[in-house]
């Protein structure tokens, strides 16, 4: 699996990458509104309160917190915790990168009595995952409809300078 959304584009578009650069444009347009329509769809579906992938990590850390015993620090086993509820900190450093509440940090909630989902956050409210997908993305209109400002219509589009490598080429 890749992280890098051009490599992952590079894939899906191996054989509209030998096509003319506005039907490449077009194809990748495309498959972005695709995108966008599917993601919008399994967003509009979702009825817990974080996505569903936050909802599943936070299971999991809830699962990891009940083999954990409540001192001042959070002793696992592996990695103890040292928790900090109100500046939401844990000192294996997992509460502040994911802004989810670590194993630690969820059997200190527990022990107060709190509400993990007081402690998640907001970018992983399910409202926020929905209005992110509100936006529609729109077909681009025929070349001939298109207005392009005299300034930019001015610049003359060159190819790029590419030198010749000896051998064949390797198709994807």
């Amino acid at each position: 699996m890749t992280t890098k959304i051009s490599e992952c584009i590079n894939v899906i578009l191996v054989k509209e990458q030998e096509l003319p650069i506005t039907l490449l444009a077009k194809e990748m347009r495309s498959l972005v509104q695709r995108w966008h329509y599917e993601w919008k769809t399994e967003a509009e579906k979702c009825k817990t309160k974080l996505t569903p992938l936050a909802e599943a990590l936070l299971a999991e850390q809830y699962q990891l917190s009940l083999q954990m015993r409540t001192v001042y620090t959070m002793f696992d086993g592996d990695k103890n915790g040292a928790v900090d509820l109100q500046a939401r900190t844990c000192s294996c450093r997992q509460f502040q990168l994911e802004q989810l509440p670590c194993a630690h940090a969820v059997i200190a909630i527990r022990h107060m009595r709190g509400d993990v989902y007081d402690f998640c956050s907001d970018y992983y409210l399910s409202e926020h995952w929905k209005a992110i997908y509100m936006g529609v993305v729109y077909p681009l209109p025929h070349q001939a409809d298109w207005v392009v400002p005299i300034e930019i219509r001015k610049n003359k589009l060159l190819p790029p300078d590419v030198r010749s490598v000896s051998g064949h080429r390797r198709k994807h």
